[in-house]
């Protein structure tokens, strides 16, 4: 499958390490929180941080590496949020098989709502990879275009001067 001129596996590839720490920090964190640690502890384990750093640092890496440019965030994004939901979304129905609440469906973190709804399932299946994804890439759009003006700027720079 090719997206943006990109094989899937060229960006399963680039971003392989934050994917791999996505699912390790996500599946720590339930594993805490079935292991009767705090939700205030475990909380300190997010998924959410990890993918605004990977936001981050994709932002500038894409563009830095030559790997691409703003539409080949997009998919890096996406991939990030399939990543996290492979985690959540069993969390909450692991909470809604077993009736016991977990990091994933506690009320604090479902909107003060029920956390182990189907409509909390369905709201991660389809916001969680639709407007999730599209929120870190527009923020890493921004970052983008700072990282190619400063780029621009070192460029003209070093040009300057030889």
């Amino acid at each position: 499958m090719t997206i943006f001129d990109k094989r899937l596996s060229e960006y399963f590839q680039f971003c392989k390490p934050f994917l791999g720490l996505i699912l390790v920090v996500g599946i720590a964190r339930l594993e805490l929180s079935l292991g009767g640690v705090p939700n205030s502890t475990a909380k300190w384990l997010s998924i959410t941080a990890v993918i605004w750093i990977g936001v981050l640092y994709y932002a500038i890496r894409v563009h830095t590496s030559g790997f691409g440019s703003y539409k080949q965030l997009l998919p890096i994004c996406v991939l990030m949020s399939l990543a996290a939901q492979a985690i959540i979304v069993p969390g909450i129905i692991l909470a809604i098989s077993t009736g016991k609440d977990n990091i994933y469906s506690v009320p604090e973190y479902a909107f003060g709502g029920g956390g182990k709804t189907w409509l909390h399932v369905g709201a991660h299946l389809v916001i969680g990879t639709t407007v999730a994804p599209l929120l870190g890439w527009l923020v890493g759009c921004v970052i983008m275009f700072a990282t190619k003006k400063l780029a621009t700027g070192k460029d003209t720079k070093a040009a300057a001067r030889a």
